[in-house]
């Protein structure tokens, strides 16, 4: 039977694990002689058990080392492509106890973390970019970024992981015990850079598990799964990550780890933190995550967004016990928190600074932040992802809302559909007292379909190649969306929102677009105005990931002087579209290809002007940095928290964990 309805282009549930270069093949139209610089693309590509995705599992595809792809447009008519996978100390230990099939040591993975019972989570790297240049650096560096790890610093020449910035001890791990030599982390993705005063800002924060689930139920569940499932499987192995969740749950800081730090960096000393606390001088309580945070001249924004990775994913999808049909997923919230921080309460002298909360109607994931803020008024830029859920996946047990079809097998790990349009908005904050409000907001919907269904990626000239600096105020940025479609509308989103607090569409008649499908667009939203000024609708079963902006050679720079450059991923393959900035709504002016070209689905993007070797000194090295928690883990193992292992067996467990550092961790870096 023939479909009469869109369906997802295949080619986005695979990826190859390949490093090898390439250069790409100009299938259609020009290259234009003016595109100049290096686009960064990173990607998750599974891990070293999956060997590429889809994950044969059907875990969600988020869930994955990080390939860094980097598109050089250095030599006149010619785009080459290099891609390495960022390799972190976590990343040959995970790679190290798989070879080996060790049950007590081995990685798995659990929703969006991977995780190992007794060595911790690993830091996937693979998220987005964040380019840097401070006052005493001859050349611009690159740092990658993970949810749930510390930020590295790359290679640009070589694509090499070269050093996490900040000391494991400069972080603080979402809980303490067992003592894992690789914390589980909580960070941001898209720390901010602000190149005017030569300052980086990152975030360190923790959930309490009360914050996050209700736990009796949790154990009631597993304690009687335990029994069912073991039966014929690794009883030694689950019996020990039974204890080993116990612990976590009954004996960990998890219970009252509340806490947010604000760090900041001058690319060369250790990190500088500051608790964030209420006006009250509670501590901030973060309920999802800080995907995302921003900078202006006077203030760092931090945003709660609707994304939640962490602990949760480890307890609510332990491996091969069917928790997740007995507990309820995790619901985003739908209102948006930001934290706001002024800047030169930030003093060395202090622990804590006052973060002022300001609410804002609808969920979000990603925003921006004009770097001008006069008379402390703060201007954001946000997609609201509405009734939305992107931390979530399509699983197995997962039904079609239309007559209970299954969801296709071959769509398991990717994100299911919104339940709304979405939401563009503008809003302006006047931090002039004690209790900062919005003053303005401006916001665009349904008058722009089909542009707003599923937005959330963006681009715009973030930085003057004549000067490096940040522009004052954003003008135009570029967004796109993913579009609306039938095969990812599922039974649980539509329960889990068909009472939407914000719903614009009516159930009913969003359900019949779904059937019909909406495009995937690329669009110029003007911020002054909130209109979108230009759009490009894809063809039929296309989609569109990491848009980057590059500022056209020799022309005068300005936020439309550009070529916006994405992933579009067809019915048949992964394709590279090139777009005149001014001009979206003609055809793109060419088309790149390659039979080797597969990537996982990318979300973020970077630009650099010019690559060069590393030139900076700041590095952390890998012994000094493990090797106290690694002792940790072996003294834990000696005081018998492990009560089913034998002396003998853990004598060996020791020496195993010993020589996995000793032997295939250090040597490495």
């Amino acid at each position: 039977m023939v479909s009469n309805f869109p369906k997802v282009p295949r080619a986005i549930m695979n990826a190859y694990r390949d490093e090898s270069s390439i250069e790409m093949q100009i299938f259609e139209g020009n290259l234009p002689d003016n595109l100049q610089g290096h686009i960064f693309i990173v990607a998750p590509v599974g891990t070293v058990s999956s060997k590429g995705l889809p994950d044969k599992n059907g875990n969600t595809f988020m869930n994955g080392d990080g390939m860094i792809y980097r598109l050089d447009f250095d030599q006149k008519g010619k785009v080459s492509l290099k891609r390495k996978i960022a390799k972190s100390p976590d990343y040959w230990a995970d790679k190290v106890t798989h070879d080996n099939n060790n049950k007590l040591l081995k990685f798995r993975n659990y929703g969006l973390v991977r995780f190992s019972d007794l060595l911790g989570f690993r830091n996937e790297l693979n998220t987005a970019f964040l380019p840097i240049k401070f006052s005493g650096d001859t050349h611009e560096r690159l740092l990658v970024t993970y949810d749930a790890g510390r930020p590295y610093e790359i290679d640009t020449e070589t694509l090499e992981a070269v050093t996490p910035i900040g000391e494991m001890k400069e972080w603080e791990a979402l809980l303490d015990q067992p003592p894992y030599p690789f914390k589980p982390i909580l960070s941001t993705a898209h720390p901010a850079f602000d190149p005017h005063k030569s300052e980086m800002f990152t975030v360190n924060y923790s959930r309490s598990l009360p914050n996050i689930l209700g736990i009796d139920r949790i154990l009631d569940v597993f304690n009687k799964k335990f029994d069912e499932t073991s039966r014929g499987t690794d009883q030694e192995r689950y019996k020990i990550a039974l204890a080993l969740l116990k612990k976590i749950i009954f004996e960990s800081n998890l219970w009252t780890n509340n806490f947010a730090n604000l760090m900041r960096w001058d690319g060369v000393n250790s990190l500088q933190k500051w608790q964030l606390i209420n006006l009250n001088g509670s501590p901030v309580k973060i309920r999802q995550s800080i995907h995302q945070i921003g900078v202006t001249q006077d203030y760092v924004v931090l945003m709660d967004t609707a994304f939640a990775t962490g602990i949760e994913q480890v307890i609510s999808n332990f491996p091969e016990i069917p928790l997740i049909k007995e507990l309820a997923r995790f619901i985003p919230s739908p209102d948006t928190m930001l934290y706001i921080v002024e800047r030169n309460k930030l003093q060395e002298n202090e622990e804590k600074v006052v973060a002022h909360k300001v609410k804002i109607p609808r969920e979000a994931a990603h925003f921006l932040v004009d770097y001008e803020n006069p008379n402390n008024k703060i201007t954001l830029h946000i997609a609201h992802i509405c009734a939305w859920d992107i931390a979530e996946w399509l699983r197995d047990e997962d039904q079609s809302v239309y007559n209970n079809e299954t969801v296709p097998h071959e769509l398991f790990g990717m994100h299911p559909g919104q339940m709304d349009i979405g939401f563009m908005g503008r809003y302006v904050i006047d931090v002039n007292s004690e209790k900062p409000k919005i003053i303005e907001s401006q916001n665009i919907l349904k008058k722009h379909d089909p542009c707003t269904w599923g937005p959330g990626l963006y681009t715009y000239l973030d930085r003057l190649p004549s000067s490096g600096m940040t522009p004052s105020n954003l003008d135009n940025i570029y967004w796109v969306s993913l579009g609306l479609w039938k095969e990812l509308t599922t039974q649980f989103m539509y329960e889990q929102y068909n009472k939407y607090k914000y719903r614009e569409v009516p159930l009913a008649e969003f359900l019949e677009l779904a059937k019909q499908g909406k495009p995937a667009c690329l669009y110029r939203l003007h911020t002054s105005s909130m209109t979108i000024e230009d759009y490009y609708e894809f063809p039929e079963g296309y989609m569109v990931f990491s848009p980057q902006f590059v500022p056209k050679r020799g022309r005068e720079e300005s936020s439309t002087n550009g070529y916006i450059v994405c992933i579009v991923f067809t019915p048949e393959r992964d394709e590279i579209w090139i777009f005149d900035a001014e001009n979206l709504n003609q055809n793109p002016l060419c088309k790149l290809y390659h039979p080797q070209l597969n990537l996982g689905l990318s979300l973020h993007t970077a630009w650099l002007q010019n690559i060069s070797p590393r030139q900076a000194n700041y590095n952390i090295p890998v012994k000094q940095d493990y090797q106290e928690a690694v002792e940790k883990l072996l003294n834990f193992i000696e005081d018998d928290h492990l009560i089913f292992l034998s002396p003998p067996e853990k004598g060996q467990l020791k020496q195993e964990i010993k020589d996995l550092f000793e032997k295939d961790v250090y040597p490495r870096f």
